[in-house]
């Protein structure tokens, strides 16, 4: 036996080029039948991945949104509100863009009409 041939008395050497070449053509031929016929199948998974993303996630934040900017629209001086930094208060001036809340007797913060997070039931102050 000689050094390049193994058990088998194959006179066919492995060339990997010319197998690999082999494979690859394959490979491109079942890619071009396959992918030809789905057209808009391809597209669906994106459109309801879209629609989606619609109805959970863009949707419900413009409601948030559009309910925040009524509740900014409809501060009064004596409202009871709350702040995103938690700090509660009476509104003693309304302005465009900014407010004046009462946190104690004498003590006025002005703060954005932004900040305003929530409007509190009347007397919840007297409360707490």
């Amino acid at each position: 036996m000689s050094p390049g041939e193994g058990l088998c008395n194959n006179t066919h050497r492995f060339e990997p080029g010319v197998a690999m070449e082999f494979l690859i053509s394959n490979a491109y031929a079942q890619a071009a039948l396959t992918g030809g016929g789905q057209g808009m199948m391809g597209f669906l998974p994106l459109a309801i991945l879209f629609i989606a993303f619609y109805f959970f996630l863009i949707r419900p934040q413009m409601k948030r949104q559009k309910d925040h900017s009524k509740l900014l629209e409809g501060l009064h001086k004596g409202d009871e509100v709350v702040t995103t930094g938690g700090v509660l208060g009476r509104i003693s001036e309304v302005a465009d863009n900014y407010l004046k809340v009462e946190v104690a007797k004498g003590v006025e913060l002005k703060v954005q009409k932004q900040a305003v997070s929530s409007v509190l039931p009347k007397g919840t102050l007297k409360e707490i």
